[in-house]
């Protein structure tokens, strides 16, 4: 199903975008027009159409031409960056050069092509995509072939269940919902110079340490803007980072791994030891010394395969004898209620076990260094934050486990974002 964020950016028509960059960029209507290749009627309509939906004027006329305003330059600078990663999609997807420069192709892209094969992508088949967008299988179809008339690029491949998406085209489905969401963070950059601070943050949290530790900042941050819906999405670190991707977020809080992924940046907030976790009086509590056999004795609870404390986990025990580990989870509830219950140890960050008020659980005393992970952000390289998601994310690094004493920040040399 197409996010109500895409369907708002799709609210605005590309075409329009594209006079509206032309005027910005030569100043003046008339060459607009020539630009264009349209009537210097139908552009003042364009700029027109543009700014009722803004609720704004976007340029100051004068005798020497127009001249973006300063609501004008903020959505102007999120317009340039839907063309921009448009443009680098359609190289990326092999669209050949020709006579007709990239930024002209991508105004010729209607919004029901886009629509289309967005839905396409998400939903598997036609068949699927028209029902979930609510039209016709001949008017999806025909949008589609069309879209890739325009492309020249085979966008669309017969299989079992019918005519699906190639791979190439699920990729540029990707990036133009991107790229379509900066003129959705236009609109709201528009609203906040108006003095109306709002819109939308989609948050990912991660399983364990991610959700406990947002949410609390989400709590104050509601309060600090009522215009706001903060969206909050949790899943396994692999399930995050693929909607992080997809644009289905715009960050993702938990655990980072040691590098980032292509395409994505870190930012790390706090450093959070490993510790080794049994229940309030378990055996091994008392011992003045524990060892690695020590705690191959017992059963442990360890994350499911891929997870980062599993690597940790796995490596603790590389090469020599390993415990039983017969209940894998990505759940921290469930994590604290088995380990509590029984004499079965389990890895938690220090953050984890430090959040909950009871005291069922503690740390047992295994003397050598265990890693330190780092509890951060992770966001698509290259993201410009809207004023409403910087604020958030600046909220975050001031307010995200403060108070615990065993959690060191990291030195500026420990991790580098690209994202500003």
């Amino acid at each position: 199903m197409i996010c109500s964020t895409i369907e708002l950016a799709l609210s605005t028509s590309l075409r329009h975008l594209k006079v509206f960059d032309s005027v910005a960029h030569l100043n003046g209507l008339t060459r607009a027009s020539d630009e264009c290749h349209v009537s210097q009627p139908a552009v003042s309509q364009a700029i027109a159409k543009l700014e009722e939906q803004l609720g704004v004027a976007l340029f100051e006329r004068r005798t020497s031409g127009s001249y973006l305003n300063h609501f004008g330059a903020i959505f102007h600078r999120r317009s340039r960056r839907l063309f921009e990663q448009f443009e680098q999609a359609l190289v990326e997807i092999g669209v050949p050069c020709g006579s007709i420069p990239m930024l002209q192709l991508a105004a010729r892209i209607s919004k029901s092509q886009i629509r289309s094969l967005i839905a396409i992508v998400e939903n598997g088949s036609f068949a699927h995509a028209a029902r979930a967008v609510e039209v016709s299988q001949t008017s999806l179809q025909r949008a589609a072939r069309e879209l890739e008339r325009i492309l020249r690029v085979p966008l669309y491949s017969q299989a079992a269940s019918g005519i699906v998406a190639t791979p190439a085209a699920a990729v540029f489905a990707r990036k133009i919902k991107l790229a379509l969401r900066e003129i959705e963070y236009g609109f709201y950059e528009v609203q906040a110079a108006l003095g109306n601070v709002g819109g939308s943050i989609d948050i990912g949290a991660m399983l364990l340490a991610g959700s406990e530790a947002i949410a609390s900042v989400i709590d104050e941050f509601a309060g600090m803007y009522p215009n706001a819906h903060v969206r909050m999405l949790n899943g396994s670190a692999n399930d995050m980072l693929r909607c992080l991707r997809a644009g289905d977020v715009d960050m993702v809080i938990g655990l980072l791994r040691e590098k980032a992924s292509e395409g994505l940046a870190h930012r790390a907030l706090v450093g959070t030891p490993y510790v080794i976790v049994g229940r309030h009086g378990h055996p091994l509590a008392g011992k003045a010394s524990v060892t690695l056999d020590d705690l191959a004795n017992y059963d442990w609870i360890v994350g499911t395969p891929g997870a980062i404390r599993r690597i940790h986990f796995d490596k603790l025990f590389d090469g020599r004898r390993a415990p039983r580990a017969r209940i894998a989870t990505c759940s921290l509830p469930t994590m604290r209620l088995l380990t509590a219950q029984s004499n079965r140890l389990t890895l938690l960050t220090s953050y984890e076990l430090l959040a909950y008020e009871d005291d069922s659980l503690a740390a047992i005393p295994y003397g050598p260094d265990l890693p330190l992970p780092w509890m951060g952000l992770t966001m698509r390289e290259g993201w410009l934050p809207t004023r409403l998601q910087s604020d958030f994310i600046e909220l975050i690094q001031k307010r995200v486990m403060d108070p615990l004493e065993p959690i060191r920040r990291p030195a500026c040399s420990d991790f580098h974002t690209s994202v500003s």
